[in-house]
């Protein structure tokens, strides 16, 4: 059974799950209060040689390592803090235009909610850092050139951490016959950050991102629930100290506090989640941004220990590393629609690619190219295009 195009147990949905030809009530005290006892009397029945708990956590990160994590942890599922910060974050509106971030109530916050029955969340990490991609720092110093956020240079990651999530449940259910599971990559109401800190994969950074000592931040996150009861990991502990390179980067000012975000200042919300004109004031602060940011990670002294990727799917594609704004601009919808097919850029949608480009072509120096191509989209038919190309002609001294 499939639901949003990930593979469903019966149990998620609530009703029976079918072990070895039995059918049992997911409800039942003998499956929800015992489900190791039970699987492993089903696998013994079966013929299969039963995993202890802790063997079989320790199996699942050696599969997890072979199918190209970098790590892999176990959390259980209270997350009390991760609650309270993510309600006032709520309550103080900076989640902006992202109403998903409000409308699943504690599901979000309480996983056995979301996926009935789970007791454990396993958690992976896989690094992005492009090492072959044009110097982040450098592009940054460009502005004729676009600087797209180094995750989404390579193929989307949602389906490479979601193939390979399953990849490991089906390794799981090779070893322990059926289970119950249901796997996530930033697809789903889950506190990602929470869990993984809670995993021991990290800690959460005053600018909010997930860190390693190792690894930096230069990394995705994945999540398998699942209501094996398997032991957990030591989270970890903080050790931003006293440092703030984050806070002071930041151009925007999005990062309003050690460990508070206000989204609605943030780059990689305006130029990727917001729908909407991007506020006049941040317009300049934006560069040649065109999607999402770096900023803060690229300062962190801990990514001085990140490491290239050696993943295949993460390497730029495109020539988008380092693109002229002037013939990205240019681009129609069908081959904005064709350059970035299988890309996380497309989330931005083509109006909001073109609102993103105008704004940096508008802090761009003046030059004959850049004049011709803000002209050529002064009548789009989108409202939102035209009024940031007007601005764009503005800071050029013409309309």
């Amino acid at each position: 059974m499939h639901f949003d195009g990930a593979p469903v147990e019966l149990a998620h949905l609530g009703g029976t799950i079918e072990r070895f030809g039995q059918v049992h009530d997911v409800h039942s005290a003998r499956y929800m209060i015992e489900p190791m006892t039970q699987l492993r009397n089903d696998i013994v029945s079966a013929g299969r040689p039963a995993l202890e708990p802790s063997e079989l956590a320790r199996q699942i990160k050696l599969w997890g390592r072979e199918l190209g994590f970098q790590q892999v942890g176990i959390a259980d599922t209270e997350l009390g803090d991760a609650e309270a910060h993510l309600l006032k974050w709520l309550a103080q509106g900076r989640h902006g235009e992202m109403d998903y971030m409000a409308a699943h109530g504690t599901r979000r916050s309480h996983p056995a909610e979301l996926v009935p029955g789970t007791l454990r969340v396993i958690s992976v990490r896989m690094d992005y850092w492009p090492g072959d991609a044009a110097a982040a720092d450098a592009l940054l110093k460009e502005p004729h050139r676009g600087y797209i956020a180094r995750y989404a240079l390579g193929r989307d990651y949602h389906k490479v951490m979601r193939s390979r999530l399953q990849k490991l449940a089906d390794r799981i259910e090779t070893a322990m016959g059926h289970f119950s599971y249901r796997v996530f990559t930033d697809s789903a109401p889950v506190l990602e950050k929470p869990l993984a800190q809670k995993a021991g994969l990290g800690w959460i950074g005053k600018h909010t991102n997930l860190l390693h000592r190792d690894a930096g931040s230069w990394f995705f996150l994945g999540e398998l629930y699942t209501d094996l009861p398997l032991p957990t990991d030591t989270p970890v502990t903080d050790h931003c100290g006293t440092c703030q390179a984050c806070i002071d980067i930041c151009l925007t000012r999005a990062i309003v506090a050690p460990y508070e975000l206000d989204a609605r200042r943030c780059i990689s919300y305006l130029t990727i989640e917001s729908k909407t004109p991007i506020p006049v004031e941040l317009r300049p602060l934006i560069g040649n941004r065109i999607f999402g940011c770096d900023d803060c990670q690229l300062v962190c002294p801990w990514n001085r220990f990140a490491r290239p990727t050696a993943e295949p799917n993460f390497a730029p594609r495109h020539g988008l590393d380092a693109p002229e704004l002037v013939g990205l601009f240019g681009w129609s919808e069908d081959e904005f629609l064709k350059r970035t097919e299988g890309s996380a850029i497309r989330r931005a949608g083509y109006e909001g690619w073109l609102r993103n480009i105008a704004v940096a072509l508008g802090n761009a120096p003046s030059s004959p190219e850049i004049m011709a191509a803000l002209k050529a989209r002064q009548d789009h038919p989108s409202a939102l295009v035209r009024e940031h190309v007007a601005w764009a002609l503005a800071r050029h001294g013409t309309s």
